[in-house]
């Protein structure tokens, strides 16, 4: 029995960065090529295979518990920066200003796609999606020192936009014009109110 169908069309990696000195700025550095380790990219300051935990998690743990690092690499689509750009104004959004690891083109809605899709390169190099990447406040910074005046509409224009967070499931090499196959696992969608569940939403 399979458990993924693989997407019909193929996106393309049209850029990759690496963020290597957060202290000062969460602006990636370009690169041509990158080796995907389990860890992640390692000149990144996301590497490793844990990490403590921070406030997006904070219903779950006490901030900077140790735990899983499934925020390894952030991914996001050409296509939706150009619809951040557009809403708020702007040419242009970089995605070095959002401290993004790979840019792809070519898929619809990527930020919203399902959650454990895989992404597997020309070298065989895999990721597995975690989560969409909600905005926060440091690329704002970053879009405000460029577009004075409009990093404060980057949290709405980015929402579903952000791209994706993911972890290294096979190493390997990326590089951009890289061709990558889509892989969406075979699952029915879940809702609460179908299976007569409760939950309470988290803020």
């Amino acid at each position: 029995m399979k458990n993924f169908y693989e997407l019909d069309k193929m996106p393309t990696v049209e850029w990759i960065g690496s963020v290597e000195n957060p202290d000062s700025s969460i602006k990636s550095q370009v690169k041509d090529q990158v080796m995907l380790k389990f860890g992640g990219i390692e000149s990144d300051s996301h590497f490793g295979l844990t990490r403590p935990s921070c406030v997006r998690v904070e219903d779950l743990y006490p901030v900077k518990t140790p735990i899983r690092n499934v925020r390894q690499l952030s991914i996001v689509a050409i296509e939706e920066l150009e619809l951040i750009a557009k809403d708020m104004g702007i040419n242009d959004v970089g995605p070095e200003l959002l401290g993004a690891n790979i840019a792809i083109k070519g898929i619809d809605n990527f930020s919203l796609i399902t959650p454990s899709t895989r992404l597997q390169f020309a070298s065989g190099a895999t990721v597995t999606i975690d989560l969409v990447n909600h905005p926060c406040n440091f690329p704002a910074q970053e879009i405000e020192k460029l577009f004075q005046g409009k990093g404060k509409l980057f949290k709405a224009a980015a929402r579903n936009r952000r791209g994706v967070t993911a972890w290294v499931e096979r190493e390997g090499s990326v590089s951009v014009g890289d061709s990558v196959k889509v892989f969406i696992p075979m699952q029915d969608s879940w809702s609460s109110h179908s299976s007569g569940q409760s939950y309470s939403e988290f803020n």
